[in-house]
């Protein structure tokens, strides 16, 4: 399989990114001070990842050599030989990135099993799953626009994303050019105008895209494919022009230490992980095209440093030591229970992380090379089986531990739990069930915890982040006497259970529908300081289903808890207006205390006793709302007492996990809530 412009053989492929040993010219020619670029980007990346838990802009460096070196090596095949064999070229990239990732991937699931949480391994396995395909980034993406994953723990491959970029780029960029080629040669079109018009636009398009959805969702923007194309891109464009800028040396100095510098204070002067990559990732790009143009071979200038040979030494291994360093970091940190490296530990990361990437170098890729070196053994299908031998059995890992994990799960659901063994909140109400309990399981187990949604979560009713549309559940008789609608933000959604197990009890019609991190409320909605047209959206259109529906009373949030104190939360209060208005009733129910660590890791980590949270971390000693100007529509509900007895949020109350996460109650937890919601809404309402 090629693209060509004739029918010459499939060139030899470029070395990678990742794995070159130098830069090369236009001409092939070596480029130490690419090889010296590439090590200050991968300490700057590991250093800002362990000492200071921020990212410093050496990724994007990363993905502007992948253009610069992968765009110089396509052009040079098709001047030389008028095609690019994409069979060879593909898995000739599958041969040299396959062997170091996929022995760190196996490397982390082991490292999962030993070291981390089990409320964890679900999402790890995914996540190697994603990175072993190419597509981590696109599943960072969606978790980070997925309200109830935003506080998840990092992930030990989540660095995979910039490395899936460059796969999907590795797949993308020989078919543009070849095609670029072969259009060029049939209009008579000069190659290296087509070639430069070609991909200046699509730096000029995705540059656009990126400073769009930057400032749309960051978020999202973040790992975004489309919102990073510019940068390698301008990569390429780099390579289509560098071996026509002649610069004098003394300005070449100054734009070798200049870039250098830039590069260096990049992390340190701008907060990359809520910046980029619109606009403002032209630093770090800017900064290396500048080294780049700065070249080497002067007297004074950064390629002195950079053609250093330890540097160099440790460019050779950026790969597998940007591979390594990240999970052993992760699990460093989950094993002593920090949030940052001191400095000794800082250090020993580091170093292990430099060791196993000099045996990775050493031995596995090495080895790699040495077994395909032999005759009969550089063809495509080679290349090809030995990616598949060492990614087939960390894919066949993670789908047996999937199947494992489902299995005990389903174990688990199955099970036939005494309910007095599992009182959860009646505890709370009843403190001599505690002379009935055994040592029976928590429930759900920690390792479900996160999967523990209740039926309206799992029917589509609460919306994600992005989503604008209401869904509406509805369960109880149609000609119910009275219907009560459960409306607001995911701190709403988690009342569900106990709210549906009242309901049923009395007969009433429910109706449910919510949204992450949108507050029902007439105020102007905003979500990380910037606007939130989707929840906007979502609040208008169900204030058009409860004028349509006319329920008897609404169920919603009354404050908002945050360690910065509990509020009425702007716009609440005129909502409420808004519905007595049309003759419907609120009950506005106390948000509850936010817990200071995750229920379920916690209770995997520590004792019991230890996992117990301030209900005054996040929860004002008064409740706001009672003291305010209410429209007399409105009915305020606290059942704290029930989930955070005698102001004490422990993790566990009654065998039963209270919350999975800081501030979410599971569905077991909230059904055990029940007879007292019930209760509490037939004192409310006077049903």
């Amino acid at each position: 399989m090629s693209v060509s412009t004739a029918g010459a053989p499939a060139p030899a492929i470029s070395n990678t990114l990742s794995r070159t040993p130098s830069g090369t010219r236009r001409g092939g020619g070596f480029r130490p001070e690419i090889e010296g670029l590439r090590a200050v980007a991968v300490l700057l990346v590991a250093v800002y990842h362990v000492w200071f838990g921020r990212v410093s802009g050496g990724v994007d460096v990363f993905l502007l050599l992948t253009g610069f070196l992968i765009t110089g090596s396509l052009v040079r095949a098709l001047e030389r030989d008028g095609r690019i064999g994409l069979a060879a070229f593909w898995t000739k990239l599958a041969r040299r990135l396959t062997p170091a990732a996929a022995v760190v991937l196996a490397a982390t699931l082991a490292a999962t099993y030993l070291w981390l949480p089990r409320s964890r391994w679900t999402d790890v396995i995914a996540q190697v799953r994603a990175a072993a395909l190419y597509h981590e980034n696109w599943a960072l993406a969606n978790a980070a626009v997925d309200y109830l994953a935003r506080e998840a723990a990092a992930s030990p491959v989540q660095h995979f994303w910039s490395l899936s970029i460059q796969g999907q780029f590795y797949l993308l960029w020989p078919l543009l050019l070849g095609f670029t080629a072969l259009v060029a040669s049939r209009a008579r079109v000069r190659p290296g105008v087509a070639f430069t018009t070609v991909v200046g636009l699509v730096f000029a398009v995705s540059l656009a895209y990126s400073v769009w959805i930057t400032g749309a969702d960051q978020a999202w923007a973040y790992f975004d494919t489309g919102a990073r194309l510019w940068e390698p891109a301008l990569g390429g464009l780099l390579a289509l022009v560098v071996h026509r800028i002649d610069l004098p040396e003394r300005l070449r100095v100054v734009l070798g230490w200049a870039g250098l510098a830039a590069l260096v204070s990049c992390g340190m002067l701008l907060q990359v992980s809520t910046l980029f990559p619109g606009y403002v990732a032209l630093w770090p790009t800017g900064a290396a095209v500048m080294v780049v143009l700065a070249g080497s071979g002067t007297r004074f200038g950064a390629d002195r440093l950079l053609t250093w040979k330890p540097l160099m030494a440790l460019g050779a291994l950026s790969y597998p030591f940007y591979l390594w360093h990240w999970p052993v970091l992760v699990c460093y940190l989950a094993v002593t229970d920090r949030s940052l490296a001191d400095p000794l530990g800082g250090a020993l990361v580091l170093a292990l992380s430099l060791v196993l990437a000099w045996v990775t170098s050493k031995a596995v890729e090495g080895g790699v090379e040495r077994l395909t070196r032999a005759p009969g053994r550089r063809t495509p299908a080679w290349s090809l089986g030995v990616a598949a031998a060492l990614v087939v059995p960390v894919m066949a890992a993670t789908t047996l531990w999937s199947v494992r994990i489902e299995e005990e799960q389903r174990h688990r659901a199955e099970e036939v739990a005494e309910p007095a063994y599992y009182p959860g909140a009646m505890m709370a109400s009843d403190p001599s069930l505690e002379r009935v309990l055994q040592e029976m399981p928590v429930r759900p187990d920690p390792a479900d915890a996160r999967q523990d949604l209740s039926a309206h979560h799992v029917r589509g009713c609460h919306v994600p982040l992005s989503q604008s549309e209401v869904t509406v559940c509805e369960t109880g008789p149609s000609d119910a006497e009275h219907t009560l609608a459960l409306v607001g933000a995911s701190r709403v959604a988690h009342w569900y259970p106990s709210v549906l197990e009242a309901a049923t009890a009395n007969g009433w019609r429910l109706l449910s529908f919510t949204k992450s991190g949108c507050q029902f409320s007439a105020g102007v909605p905003t979500r990380d300081g910037e606007p939130f047209p989707e929840c906007e959206a979502w609040n208008a259109e169900a204030m058009e289903v409860l004028e349509r529906e006319r329920p008897d009373a609404v169920f919603t949030s009354s404050t908002r808890a945050s360690p910065a104190g509990e509020t009425v939360h702007d716009g609440f209060v005129e909502r409420w207006r808004q519905l007595d208005a049309l003759g419907i009733d609120v009950i506005g129910v106390r948000d509850l205390p936010r817990r200071d660590s995750a229920g379920a890791e916690c209770v995997e980590s520590r004792p019991l006793e230890e996992c117990v949270s301030p209900a005054d971390y996040s929860q004002d000693d008064t409740d706001p709302a009672s003291v305010a100007d209410l429209p007399g529509n409105v009915t305020l509900v606290d059942l704290t007492e029930y989930v955070c007895p005698e102001r004490r949020c422990d993790a566990v109350i009654g065998n039963v996990l209270v919350f999975w996460d800081h501030s979410h109650m599971t569905a077991t937890y909230s059904a055990t809530l029940g007879p007292v919601m019930g209760e509490a809404l037939r004192g409310a309402t006077g049903w």
